[in-house]
């Protein structure tokens, strides 16, 4: 119902408009002759106003990174990987540890001595107040671990992030990703190829050509960590390559848990890539391939003959083998025999004349015998590998050769003369060696010290023996007399001490002489002072000679 007020009823708003009131374009073109009235700024009240950043806050970008890397090429590259990202943001990597704001610690896992150091830079990283960000194959595989609660983790697979946890790091939060890459719910062989880089050495790059394996070894911890096979394209992988050459590289490692099992989650497998590579190799460069297990390199062994022969190709194949027993082979579920292993390696030695094969050895296994290890033996023997990697068995925690019981570190039956010398640094033990130079550690009798102690030894440890007295054995000295007590001077003969005593008796009467012939000391400082005086009367007349000569030749040349 219309408003009372209105004598005409409005179809629309434009209807408000009367002929009188000016239109759109007449409006625009006064707004060209109004001019903004400009207020004055109280600048220096705006300045004072303006907030500052707190004095304790952190620009991510500009600290200084150190990274240490443990373990495998595979690590190795990772860690390339990550110092070249952290680079390119404007991150300082440096080589001084103490230099620096952040500690980057890329882990192995495969044996308890690595994780021992990496868990030991931890502690050390804590006990220098350095931000600490943790990578590698022992954070993805426990990450709950108590020592490192509270610490930033990047996983494996996300290593194309490492920017981000160490931002937020210095930042003062703590980080963890640990996710898998996947496309369409398959899971990825790991972060892209192309990122940025630094190399470690600028002539070899380091390519991953997949993560994971399709084993399952009750020892491997490794498993837990890189997870199952997952392969890379090849068209990725020769691009890599192809970028790499560019960049001055001149030597290639392809480097994986298990180079023989590639391909094979993408349909394909490694001659089809290595023929690939081979195409875009420059002359004059180089390639060396990874580990492989002997399972997945028995089919293609007659391609592989043909590719390690070729002149840009290293005849160097690393197989391992672990142990020649049968029976111990299958309780670390290796999935091949003994029988598998000669056939590949006389294969390749037949057919790539000079071929390098390098090979492991695990030793104790649980449940291993010694005539399993006898038979270790004798394949070492047979065929004398120019490069042999022995380890002794770690249980690693969580693989189910870690609940088997344990053989223990024992050398059985041998009897040693040892020679008792120094203390150990834990102070537990007495250190000796034996006649091959070996550390042996006694039990702690101050008699043993200085002694030839015959023991039997009954451990063995990395670096060292333990022995254990032979209770009917005779304990002598080698020496002829009694050794020096500690901090006592040695070399102290009769002779010497006569001309000591000569010595010291003459400066006893010297001062003795000085004392009761108190004119004669009074005497010296005055014929010193005056012999002081004449030196300096005849220096002061030489100098005012040579002023007068000089003086002279000036005229002279003036005159002339």
């Amino acid at each position: 119902m219309p408003s009372p007020s209105c004598d005409v009823l409005l179809d629309d708003i434009e209807d408000i408009m009367s002929q009188e009131d000016s239109n759109p374009q007449d409006r625009h073109f006064s707004r060209k002759h109004v001019f903004p009235k400009v207020r004055k700024r109280n600048t220096q009240k705006y300045l004072q106003e303006e907030p500052m950043p707190p004095s304790d806050s952190t620009i991510p970008g500009i600290q200084k990174i150190w990274i240490r890397t443990w373990g495998c090429s595979h690590n190795n590259s990772d860690g390339e990987y990550m110092a070249g990202q952290l680079a390119a943001y404007g991150y300082k990597i440096t080589e001084n540890a103490s230099d620096a704001d952040l500690w980057l610690l890329n882990s192995c896992t495969v044996k308890n001595p690595a994780e021992d150091h990496f868990r030991n830079s931890i502690k050390k990283a804590q006990e220098e107040n350095k931000k600490v960000v943790l990578a590698g194959c022992v954070p993805q595989a426990q990450p709950r671990q108590d020592y490192l609660k509270g610490l930033s983790i990047i996983g494996v697979q996300q290593i194309d992030r490492v920017v981000e946890v160490v931002e937020e790091t210095i930042k003062g939060h703590s980080v963890r990703l640990l996710g898998q890459k996947k496309d369409n719910g398959k899971r990825l062989g790991g972060a892209r190829l192309d990122l940025p880089k630094i190399r470690k050495n600028p002539l070899i790059e380091i390519i991953s050509i997949n993560t994971g394996c399709l084993n399952a070894c009750t020892y491997c911890k490794t498993k837990h960590a890189r997870g199952n096979l997952a392969s890379y394209p090849i068209d990725e992988l020769v691009e890599r390559a192809k970028q790499s050459f560019q960049e001055g590289v001149c030597e290639i490692w392809l480097t994986s848990e298990d180079t023989g099992a590639y391909g094979r989650d993408i349909g394909t497998d490694l001659p089809t890539l290595l023929w690939k590579l081979v195409e875009v190799i420059p002359e004059g460069a180089m390639l060396r391939l990874g580990m492989t297990n002997p399972p997945y390199i028995l089919e293609h062994l007659e391609e592989m003959a043909k590719i390690l022969n070729h002149p840009r190709v290293y005849a160097f194949l690393h197989i391992p083998v672990q142990s020649a027993s049968d029976s111990v082979l299958m309780d670390m579920k290796r999935e091949y025999c003994v029988a598998d292993f000669k056939q590949v390696v006389d294969f390749l030695k037949e057919k790539v004349p000079g071929i390098t094969i390098a090979t492991d050895i695990i030793c104790g296994f649980p449940g291993e015998t010694d005539q399993d290890f006898q038979e270790t033996v004798k394949l070492v023997e047979e065929y004398k590998f120019p490069s042999l990697f022995i380890n002794q068995f770690y249980p690693r925690p969580g693989t189910p050769a870690a609940k088997a019981e344990q053989v223990p570190a024992h050398v059985i039956g041998e009897r040693q003369q040892v020679l008792v010398t120094e203390e150990s640094f834990d102070s537990k033990f007495y250190v000796a060696h034996n006649r091959f130079y070996e550390q042996v550690l006694v039990p702690k009798n101050p008699a043993f010290m200085g002694k030839m102690v015959e023991v039997d030894i009954y451990e063995s440890g990395k670096h060292f023996l333990k022995g254990r007295p032979v209770s009917d054995s005779r304990v002598y000295t080698p020496s002829i007399s009694k050794p020096l007590a500690k901090g006592e001077v040695s070399g102290l003969t009769q002779e010497f001490r006569n001309r000591l005593g000569s010595h010291l008796n003459s400066a006893s009467d010297t001062c003795a002489a000085t004392r009761h012939d108190s004119a004669y000391s009074r005497m010296v400082p005055q014929m010193f002072q005056h012999d002081c005086v004449l030196r300096v009367a005849a220096g002061l007349a030489l100098i005012t000679l040579l002023f007068a000569f000089l003086a002279r030749v000036y005229a002279y040349s003036v005159t002339k």
